[in-house]
């Protein structure tokens, strides 16, 4: 779209031309907001419409768009129009009920009114006394949810612990690191931070590893344990206390374990009791990172996937994955929140006060990286009253259905493998080797560039491929995972919109791109 650029235009006159425009004008804020819900609403209603991966090429925006900011203002209605030919077509459309990649962003209304009334209040709940309301009903609902999960009173605030809601699980994650090293450091002396040692699987999210980066753990002294496929890629208590042991020989400090219920490559569940066993004679801080599952473990069912939490020193989930919670929103809890206060509180003489000095209030400051905060309980509450605790359970149990009713599909094609057992609404699966030996040449000898079909570099790239293709044709998304040197595909169901009927079809897509490949190879 070409403008004029009037960037370094002048104003006619010598004095400044003062254009009326009230940012926060009631009426104008109203007429401005129907217009963006029903332009929302519309995008949600056409989402099948739009291709889930989008489909432009790298640098496509910097085409279409000016060069500069423009000098006076634009109608939302030409902004708009903007958006729906510029912005859309570069949407990766997570909402789409054909998004099955990565872990499901499952957004609401309820998600959407809360992030609404956050943004419109527009405090920055730093302190108590900043906006009482945020932090007490933070404190509120972190004993809510708290409740639902049936974790120990211990990780409540009716305890010594407590909750607070931050932006991602690499915060949480980076927090209690920190904490856990400041605790040790407290006890050996700070000269001895390039002896600590932190431990986690080799299914342990990347964020991990950037939090020991950042939390200043030498690379030397990250311990990522190789897991099996016959422990289905868990942690092994064993693996975990030899190296623990070959560690303090060396004269290390062991500091940290983070565990994972619900891994990112197969959604591996680590056994967290027997870890916390083992961490607890080595005065080990464990983390427990549920991002993808913690919100499954509500439903009865599923609480037993967490058990042994009582031992553990923090756990967390991200509301914004599989919670209906619009993003940003991960829950954190701790049994000893002073062990992070301890380490995140800096508090200069701006903000001090007489709630604060008097040791009644949560200063939610002192317990993340930033200072400055949204008042994101809100999404929270609105998502728990207006669904309910037994409508979010229901809700949960339907994908995990539909992952079941995918997986039994992937089982009766017998050209697929279940690379490992389903776990909760994600199902790994691939072409076997077998079926690429015998569906693109007779006998095991034949080849393809040089290596034999049953090769797992050749396995790898043929499912690589079926990968690309499906995605490539816009009708579905999903997205790859890595155990053992195996490449694996992943559909993982958790969108709001989607239903049977949309996982029955891309089943049928998979199906339809793996007889094209097949043939052509």
């Amino acid at each position: 779209m070409k403008r004029i650029n009037t960037m370094n235009m002048k104003p006619q006159s010598d004095s400044p031309k003062i254009i009326n425009i009230n940012p926060l004008d009631p009426e104008e804020f109203k007429r401005q907001g129907y217009m963006m819900i029903d332009f929302l609403a519309d995008y949600i209603r056409n989402i099948e419409n739009y291709p889930v991966l989008s489909k432009m090429e790298p640098g496509y925006l910097r085409k279409r768009l000016p060069a500069s900011a423009p000098f006076g203002p634009e109608p939302i209605e030409s902004i708009l129009k903007d958006v729906e030919e510029h912005i859309i077509p570069g949407i990766t459309h997570w909402q789409s009920p054909n998004f099955y990649g990565y872990f499901p962003s499952s957004g609401s209304i309820a998600g959407f009114i809360g992030e609404m009334l956050s943004t419109g209040f527009n405090v920055v709940g730093f302190n108590w006394m900043s906006s009482p309301a945020a932090t007490e009903l933070e404190t509120i609902i972190m004993d809510w949810l708290g409740q639902m999960l049936k974790l120990p009173k211990t990780f409540l605030f009716s305890g010594d612990g407590g909750g607070v809601v931050l932006g991602t699980t690499c915060e949480a994650i980076l927090c209690t690191l920190v904490a856990a090293r400041d605790k040790k450091l407290s006890q050996f002396g700070r000269e001895n931070i390039g002896k600590l040692v932190v431990y986690s699987s080799d299914q342990t999210h990347s964020a991990f590893q950037k939090a020991s980066q950042i939390a200043g753990i030498h690379p030397r002294n990250l311990r990522v344990i190789k897991t099996k496929r016959s422990n289905c890629f868990a942690l092994s208590p064993d693996s975990l206390l030899s190296t623990i042991l070959l560690d303090v020989e060396k004269g290390l400090i062991p500091c940290f374990l983070c565990a994972t219920v619900g891994t990112t490559a197969v959604a591996t569940i680590d056994p967290i009791g027997p870890l916390c066993n083992v961490a607890k004679d080595y005065d080990i801080w464990v983390h427990v990172d549920a991002a993808y599952a913690g919100s499954v473990c509500i439903c009865p069912e599923f609480r037993h996937c967490i058990d042994g939490v009582e031992e553990a020193n923090s756990f967390s989930f991200n509301a914004h994955k599989w919670f209906f919670t619009n993003l940003a929103c991960c829950c954190l809890w701790v049994k000893d929140h002073t062990a992070l206060t301890k380490s995140l509180s800096v508090t200069p003489h701006f903000l001090r006060n007489k709630a604060s000095e008097s040791n009644q209030v949560i200063d939610y400051k002192d317990w993340q990286i930033p200072l400055s905060r949204k008042f994101n309980a809100l999404k929270l509450w609105l998502v728990l009253r207006s669904y309910g605790v037994e409508n979010l359970m229901n809700f949960l149990r339907s994908h995990v259905q539909m992952a079941k009713t995918f997986e039994s599909l992937v089982r009766l094609d017998k050209r697929f493998e279940i690379v490992a057992p389903r776990k909760f609404s994600l199902v790994c699966f691939r072409i076997s080797p077998l079926a690429i030996v015998n569906g693109v040449f007779k006998g095991a000898e034949a080849c393809y560039n040089g290596k034999l079909l049953n090769d797992e570099y050749v396995v790898n790239e043929v499912n690589r491929k079926l990968l690309d293709s499906i995605n490539s044709s816009g009708n579905a998304f999903m997205t790859h995972g890595e155990v053992e040197g195996a490449f694996v595909i992943r559909c993982a169901i958790g969108a709001t919109l989607t239903e049977e009927h949309h996982v029955i079809m891309a089943w049928k897509l998979v199906q339809e791109h793996a007889n094209s490949m097949l043939g052509n190879y």
